[in-house]
Parts: structure tokens; sequence; C-alpha cells
């Protein structure tokens, strides 16, 4: 009588195997992170840039910035902590490429109705709120968020937005990292007990029927 089930053991090795090779993968991901923040450190103190008129990495974050929105298409709030909403203008450029959004500061009214028309705006590049789930975040498979230009000062009627720091940008691969670990662990636990329960009643089994 077999006791150990190949297929199965076969099965949650290599599951195994795959959470810790993801686990490494996200302690190499956190020193390229560490790398890049050090670089974002210094983006402030730089002289402005235009806003880029494609999409491009999180290099600029922090930058200023100007740009020039001819015409805002549309407008929306997301939540701002402490600060209520913030006020999003999504903007015709009339270049080619994603087009521009603009943050042009923050309200407590979440029905507030923006009367902004658009204009040069300087600011400081950030990103834009993310729709990414928490799932895609922890396996690495995120897409790169949209970046956006933070006004600075605001739109007339609306609070100025606190600017853009550092603390925003997460730094979670070390977290990630130990959480691939556990589950690896947690499975191969699992399973181990699960074997030695088989292994017993087999013996049992076995003594029973001699």
């Amino acid at each position: 009588m077999k006791r150990v089930p190949i297929l199965s053991t076969i099965l949650v090795a290599l599951a195994a195997a795959a959470m810790v090779a993801l686990g490494f993968w996200q302690l190499e991901r956190r020193q390229e992170k560490l790398a890049l923040l050090r670089e974002l450190a210094a983006n402030p103190a730089r002289p402005p840039i235009p806003f880029p008129d494609r999409a491009t990495g999180d290099e600029l974050l922090f930058r200023r910035a100007t740009a020039m929105c001819l015409q805002p298409v549309g407008f929306e709030t997301a939540g701002a902590g402490n600060a209520g909403f913030r006020v999003l203008a999504h903007c015709r450029t009339g270049a080619e490429g994603p087009g521009l959004t603009v943050q042009i500061g923050t309200t407590r009214d979440p029905e507030v109705k923006p009367t902004w028309r658009g204009g040069l705006v300087t600011g400081t590049i950030s990103h834009a709120p993310s729709t990414t789930p928490l799932i895609a975040r922890i396996v690495g498979q995120a897409p790169q968020q949209t970046l956006l230009l933070v006004a600075d000062p605001p739109a007339p009627g609306l609070t100025a937005n606190a600017m853009p720091s550092l603390d925003s940008v997460p730094n979670n691969h070390l977290a990630y990292a130990v959480q691939w670990f556990i589950f690896a662990g947690i499975a191969v636990t699992i399973y181990g007990l699960a074997l030695r329960s088989r292994v017993r009643s087999q013996t049992r089994d076995r003594a029973r029927g001699t």
C-alpha cells in the first residue's frame, strides 16, 4: 500500500517552490524600489519640466512641471483623507497621447461643480488614483499608474492641494516577500500534517487486518 501520494506531493512541492520564488522576486523588487526612492528624493529640487505628453515611468514623480489644459472634458472627485475630496480635471491638450489629468484642488463638498476652464497649470507630478485590486499589487502584476499634475495654486473656489511626498510611494515588497514565504510554509506544513494523518490511518488499518 502506498503511503505517500506521488502526484499530490509533486503538486504541493511545485506550488511551494513557486511561492518561494515569488518571495525572492519581491526581495529583488524591494532593492529596485529603494534605488528609485533615492532618486525621487532629489526630484523636488530639480528644475521644472513640461508635463510628459506620453506614458512614462515613476522617475518623474515629485518634479515641478507645467502643462497647458486647453479644455477640461470632465471632472471627478476622489477621497483625500482629512482634506475631504480631491477634484480631478481631465483635459484636452491638443497633442497626441493620453491627455492630461490635473488635480485642481480639494473640497469638502462631494457634489462640487467646478467652473475651472483650464489654462496654464503649474504644480507637482504625482500618481493618479489607482483602482488596481490588492491581489494584483501583491503579485506584482499591477499596471503602471497614470501620472497627474497636482496644481499649485489651486483652481478658484477650491482648497489648496497637499503637495505629494515620498510617503505616498509604497515600498511593501518586504512584507509581500514575507507573505509568500509564510504561504509556502503553511502549504508544506498542512500537507505534512495531512500525510502524517494518512500514514497513521494506513498503519491502523494494516494492524486491524493482521
